[in-house]
């Protein structure tokens, strides 16, 4: 097995996971390339100290520049604010360093942009959208490609969350345009976008603030203004000409990562929720019975992700038993490994990765005019 040097930029929640998932991944999969874990870089410098030691990376540090021109580092991972993705990333690639990135790409859809452009013909690149690597999700696609629910007519998602639900909840980063860009649509209904059933080519929507200020930690007795939105409604148009609708919220009281899709084909139907990640519930429908069977057994038929449904066996050699939101970072992390030895191709890299930027800065945009915004994607 070959070795290749890995470094992440940011040490909070997703910093951590991907941490963990380099650190697990060789033991889960059959990869071709072992991570060596070389730099942890926060701007934090005790806190890149602290995780450096927990995982195991040989340095610290809090100068991300450092970790660029570090000629042991040949992969970067950054987990850090969605303001800081582009000048790193384009930076890493001019290096010649290959990237993985996680969502959203950037602030903007030109640094989104710049950041696709920027990649070198040797480097390769991964934006961090797991979800699609969970084997629910996975068989999901692979049944509507093998026509078991017909061509996909309609697709509705919700992705709600309640870490803002609380107005009390202090203002931070994620609050400000300078910083985060969008709200809801970057933090989730991005993720939205990447399960689709193909590109979105035209969008229409709404978005709204719910608390617009929070108080601020910085400043005692005082709130900040909240600049970005807390909710997002948007009509899809798909380029194969399926209709849809997707609503995003992370104010929902009660909805912890609920992430529910479901996809409704001219022969059958299927529905996933994220909260309950490892079922995946089917309908197939009988020609010329009226639009219903009548049979006493009709209804959904329950699929329980198992060993028959990569990646899961990876894990764990029984049904039922279940994975887990950071066994799909692990996943990510096995699949980069894979395609960075050249054993299958990687993604949703920076080209892909940019179709949903379009959709999500579409909705933006549709929002403002109260319009229809073309995104310019096809089949």
């Amino acid at each position: 097995m070959g070795e290749i040097g890995v470094a992440i930029i940011g040490a909070g929640y997703m910093g951590k996971c991907h941490a963990m998932a380099y650190t697990a991944a060789a033991g889960t999969f059959d990869v071709p390339l072992k991570p060596r874990l070389e730099v942890l870089c926060d701007v934090d410098r005790a806190n890149a100290e602290a995780t450096a030691r927990r995982y195991g990376f040989a340095h610290a540090t809090d100068d991300w520049r450092r970790v660029i021109e570090d000629p042991r580092v040949e992969v970067v991972s950054i987990t850090t604010p969605n303001a800081l993705h582009a000048e790193m990333a384009i930076a890493a690639l001019q290096a010649g360093k290959h990237v993985y990135c996680e969502k959203p790409m950037a602030l903007t859809l030109a640094d989104a942009e710049a950041m696709a452009a920027a990649r070198a013909a040797s480097a390769k690149t991964l934006v961090g959208y797991n979800y699609i690597k969970n084997p629910a999700v996975i068989h999901a696609r692979r049944i509507i490609e093998e026509g078991t629910i017909g061509r996909p007519a309609r697709f509705s998602g919700h992705y709600d969350e309640d870490y803002m639900a609380d107005p009390t909840i202090p203002y931070s980063w994620r609050c400000r345009v300078a910083d985060a860009g969008t709200g809801t649509l970057g933090d989730l209904a991005c993720h939205l976008v990447s399960v689709g059933p193909g590109p979105v080519a035209a969008v229409l929507a709404q978005t709204a603030i719910v608390h617009d200020a929070r108080p601020d930690p910085d400043r005692p007795g005082q709130m900040g203004t909240v600049e970005n939105e807390d909710v997002a409604d948007a009509l899809l148009r798909f380029a194969s000409g399926a209709t849809g609708v997707i609503s995003s919220s992370r104010v929902a009281w009660g909805r912890k990562n609920r992430l529910a899709l479901e996809i409704i084909g001219t022969a059958g139907t299927l529905v996933f929720d994220q909260e309950r990640m490892n079922e995946l519930w089917l309908y197939q429908g009988e020609a010329g019975g009226g639009g219903r069977t009548g049979a006493p057994l009709e209804g959904f038929r329950r699929i329980l992700t198992g060993p028959q449904h990569p990646p899961y066996g990876a894990f764990i050699p029984s049904a039922g038993h279940g994975l887990g939101f950071n066994d799909l970072k692990v996943a990510e992390a096995g699949h980069l490994l894979t395609g960075l030895a050249g054993g299958s191709e990687i993604g949703p890299d920076f080209e892909t990765a940019l179709g949903v930027e379009r959709v999500i800065h579409g909705i933006v945009e549709a929002a403002k005019i109260s319009r229809w915004v073309e995104t310019g994607q096809s089949p």
